[in-house]
């Protein structure tokens, strides 16, 4: 990504929850986290508890730079849990890092938090009003207060938040008997659990289970609530299941290539997209070259499906950081040259098929169009793995808003136009579908502006605008 206005949507969150007796749970947990780092690059940190007793680090910045041996060595306990964090609710401030920790009269509790809740202004205004002070701007603070405030005990409470909650989360829980994992009723967002010895690590991505030798034992059903102590893992009801909705992102390019969803790898199911965009858009063309790194598989797949040659035409400098001082176009063009390197050789001469995973403003694919151009390439076709993306996303993924969105008001002809290439096409909703291998179970709001909500609930979404959901956008 090229900062906030960049041409891909940005990061997800990462949660991670373990219970390893006679283990260091919260180093288990750093290298999950460490796996876990692309849905999240902001701040991360992680709350052990030992004998009832919880220990916290967290700070801004990766997981490699935040946490070390020192500090590492404090987090005592067999339990923890841990989050990386891209905020789209609430400010950058240490304030709003999670695990959010609290004290309560039944022990500590810290919580962790992946996805977005839409009704959090009625959440945040209730608790306003029955007295209960905030000091977070995020939408994880509300789940901590409203688990507070429940009575009974932590399962019953957390069944009661489920009842209260609206919209997208993936929680992992850490109280001074156990850990748990929470899934919203659509299954909005990931929540898989792996088998580590005599414990159990809970995860956003069966990749982050590798890392530590866990074995993936199965995925956190939507409406689901796992709960890890000394007894083991068991699996309780939180919520009646509601009809699916994955976040078909987490296909396209939230998840590492090397997770599994729904028992299918990420990497295979991109080279189906891929596939089906070559049997939707073929072009007379010499070689397929990727927007790297995630249009990679897409552009393996449509290579083998169109039977033309593939070749690295872009050279990614992994050492660039993200940059937020972007105010102007020409300050934009500039992080897109500084990020990616054209292979001239490659090129020079050649009719170009540039496959990227989707485009969210066109700010990136029009300097990368004129960089092929400009090293030689004789003709520059695009093709996009997803629909165009028409609306934004209210459950927790920050693309942009409706007005910046490049497909929301320009049909596909004027995009290409735009962005400066000799040919543009977007895989269908339908063809998508079909590499998914699936008719339904995904959320598909962004582009087709249908919300997985109530009528009411959608209509407010898609009338709001960002300032009034401001406390909304996902953490």
């Amino acid at each position: 990504m090229i900062g906030p206005a960049g041409d891909t949507p940005r990061e997800e969150c990462g949660v991670v929850g373990v219970y390893a007796p006679g283990r260091h749970a919260a180093r288990v947990a750093f290298f999950c986290l460490h796996t876990l780092q692309h849905r999240g690059q902001e701040a991360t940190g992680i709350a052990s508890c030992d004998q009832g007793t919880v220990h916290l680090h967290r700070g801004p910045g990766l997981v490699a730079s935040v946490f070390n041996e020192d500090n590492l060595s404090t987090l005592r306990g067999d339990a923890a849990i841990g989050h990386n964090r891209y905020s789209t609710t609430g400010v950058s401030s240490v304030r709003n890092i999670q695990p959010q920790v609290i004290e309560t009269i039944d022990g500590p509790l810290a919580v962790a938090h992946n996805g977005n809740l839409v009704n959090a202004p009625e959440l945040r205004r209730t608790l306003l009003e029955s007295g209960v002070g905030l000091q977070t701007s995020s939408d994880t603070e509300l789940i901590v207060q409203l688990l507070v405030v429940s009575a009974g005990d932590w399962l019953t409470r957390i069944r009661a938040l489920m009842a209260q909650l609206e919209g997208a989360y993936a929680l992992t829980i850490l109280t001074r008997d156990a850990v748990y994992g929470v899934r919203d009723p659509r299954g909005f967002r990931p929540l898989v659990m792996g088998r580590l010895d005599d414990g159990w690590v809970l995860a956003s991505e069966s990749c982050a289970l590798s890392s530590t030798g866990a074995t993936f034992a199965g995925e956190v059903e939507p409406g689901q609530i796992a709960r890890i102590d000394a007894g083991g893992m068991t699996m309780h009801p939180g919520a009646q299941p509601l009809p699916p909705a994955f976040c078909t992102f987490e296909q396209i390019y939230f998840s590492r290539p090397d997770t599994h969803h729904g028992g299918s790898l990420v990497h295979a199911v991109r080279q189906r997209l891929g596939r089906r965009l070559a049997v939707e858009a073929p072009v007379e063309a010499d070689l397929v070259v990727p927007v790297p790194d995630s249009g990679n598989p897409q552009a393996v797949g449509y290579a083998q499906q169109s039977g033309l040659p593939y070749t690295d035409g872009l050279i990614k400098n992994r050492y660039v950081g993200r940059t937020f001082i972007e105010p102007t176009q020409e300050l934009r063009e500039a992080g897109v040259a500084m990020k990616f390197n054209p292979l001239g050789d490659n090129v020079e001469g050649r009719r170009v098929v540039l496959v990227d995973d989707s485009i969210v403003r066109g700010t990136t694919s029009g300097p990368l169009v004129r960089m092929l151009r400009e090293a030689g390439a004789a003709e520059v076709h695009v093709r996009v793995a997803c629909p165009p993306i028409t609306d934004p996303c209210y459950m927790g993924v920050d693309m942009a808003d409706k007005e910046e969105l490049i497909a929301s008001e320009r049909p596909v002809p004027e995009i290409c136009d735009h962005i400066g290439a000799d040919s543009l096409a977007f895989l269908s909703l339908e063809g998508m579908m079909l590499a998914l291998e699936a008719t339904d179970g995904y959320c598909n709001a962004c582009f087709t502006g249908a919300y997985p909500f109530e009528p009411e609930m959608s209509v407010q979404l898609q009338l709001g605008s960002k300032d009034q959901f401001a406390s909304v956008w996902g953490d």
